[in-house]
């Protein structure tokens, strides 16, 4: 890349906005509510506004401050609320408001289905929930505002999908298993190789958002089949059904803590800074190489 050219990556790590600073960011709570957000926080962070996760009319908001010291709320349905689990609802609204000026409320977004059968449904309500559109209609009227502190990353999404699995060869202990596929293990080690040969930390971190996502992610997913393979055991007849359900869904759990604890790995992996080279130490001279010793006098034997 070119000296003069716009590193996308290095943009990306300089302006992600650092997360809340309160007490909460501790528990645990509402580390699993970051977690169900951050398809809508990561986006606005990567443009440098403060994210945080707060309680609503009957729901819990999306709060981004902006420089001009009004805000906006990114919000499921309030009023009825949800049914749905947080961070995913059926639709978003984003509103703009400022706490000292009354008059201001603008809204910004809104993809909430309509209350009224009768009315004409908003252009935004086919994308539903989808974050795409939301993050698009904020980037644009902040623009207009010249309250966005940095572009939008020039790339669909700054988490890169992973590439299919290359295909491995079995390795055959024996009699090899009638079609017997690690598709799943391939898959991983592929992200691994891919994880190895990452160019810098921004790469990094993306890798390690296809297994911390809190809903789509490797580790989410992974719970989710523990939890079902549990419910698949208790149809059993027998007693061990019910032990084995109960060691699953201890499996599950734990796979859910480990991404509660490490819901911050990806932030603290693309807010990293690669290591400074360290200098090369000048070679000292080549020496001569030493002259072989000089073999002994041989002996004259006296007749």
């Amino acid at each position: 890349m070119a000296a003069d050219e716009p590193n996308p990556t290095a943009a990306r790590t300089t302006l992600l906005a650092p997360l809340p600073d309160h007490q909460n960011v501790t528990t645990r709570w509402w580390q699993q509510l970051w977690r169900r957000h951050t398809h809508i926080t990561t986006p606005l962070r990567e443009r440098g506004l403060p994210c945080d996760i707060e309680f609503g009319l009957s729901a819990h908001i999306v709060r981004v401050t902006l420089s001009d010291d009004s805000y906006l709320i990114i919000s499921p349905p309030q009023d009825p609320p949800s049914d749905r689990s947080p961070g995913d609802p059926e639709g978003w609204i984003a509103t703009r408001e400022d706490p000292d000026d009354e008059t201001l409320f603008e809204v910004v977004y809104d993809s909430l289905p309509s209350e009224d059968p009768g009315a004409d449904p908003r252009p935004e309500a086919r994308h539903g929930g989808s974050a795409e559109p939301l993050i698009e209609a904020i980037d644009h009227r902040l623009a207009q505002l010249g309250l966005l502190p940095a572009p939008a990353p020039p790339h669909t999404s700054p988490h890169p999908a992973p590439t299919q699995p290359t295909p491995r060869a079995q390795v055959a202990t024996g009699a090899p298993e009638r079609g017997a596929t690690y598709a799943y293990g391939d898959a991983l080690r592929d992200l691994t190789d891919r994880l190895n040969g990452a160019e810098s930390h921004a790469d990094a971190a993306a890798l390690l958002h296809q297994i911390l996502q809190p809903t789509d992610g490797l580790l989410a997913q992974l719970g989710e089949f523990f939890e079902a393979a549990g419910e698949r055991a208790k149809e059993a007849e027998e007693d061990d059904g019910f032990d084995l359900s109960y060691d699953l869904a201890d499996a599950a759990a734990e796979v859910r803590h480990l991404g509660e604890v490490l819901h911050v790995a990806e932030d603290r992996m693309r807010a990293l800074t690669p290591l400074t080279p360290a200098p090369r130490a000048l070679s000292a001279p080549a020496r001569a190489p030493s002259l072989p010793p000089a073999a002994p006098p041989t002996s004259r034997r006296t007749r």
